[in-house]
C-alpha cells in the first residue's frame, strides 16, 4: 500500500475577510474531492485571510497511478481562479505491513 501526500501553500487574491477565504477554500477542496476522490484538509494559515495551506492525500497500490492523479490535482489548483501557488511539496510513503 502506498500513500502520496502533497501540500499546497496558496495565496488567495481579492479576499477581504476570513469568510471570503473560507468560500474559496471550500469550493476548491470540494472540486478536488469530487473530481479525483482525494482527501483534502486545510492544514495551516487558518487565521490569515489571504493565505491557505492545503494537504491532499491519496492511497493506492501503484505509484504511477498515484502520481498521475496528483498531477491532475496540481493542474486543477494551478488553474483555479483567484489562487496562486506559492509552494508545493509532494511525498510518497510505502506503508509497511
Amino acid at each position: 500500500m502506498l500513500v502520496i501526500l502533497e501540500r499546497f501553500d496558496l495565496r488567495i487574491h481579492d479576499t477581504r475577510s476570513l469568510k471570503q477565504k473560507r468560500h474559496v477554500v471550500k469550493t476548491l477542496t470540494a472540486a478536488m474531492t469530487k473530481a479525483f476522490n482525494v482527501s483534502v484538509a486545510e492544514v495551516d494559515h487558518q487565521d490569515l485571510w489571504q493565505r491557505a495551506a492545503l494537504g491532499v492525500a491519496l492511497v493506492g497500490a501503484e505509484e504511477y497511478h498515484l502520481r498521475r492523479v496528483m498531477h491532475e490535482v496540481e493542474k486543477l489548483v494551478d488553474r483555479w481562479a483567484g489562487v496562486a501557488v506559492i509552494d508545493r511539496a509532494i511525498s510518497l510513503h510505502a506503508v509497511e505491513d
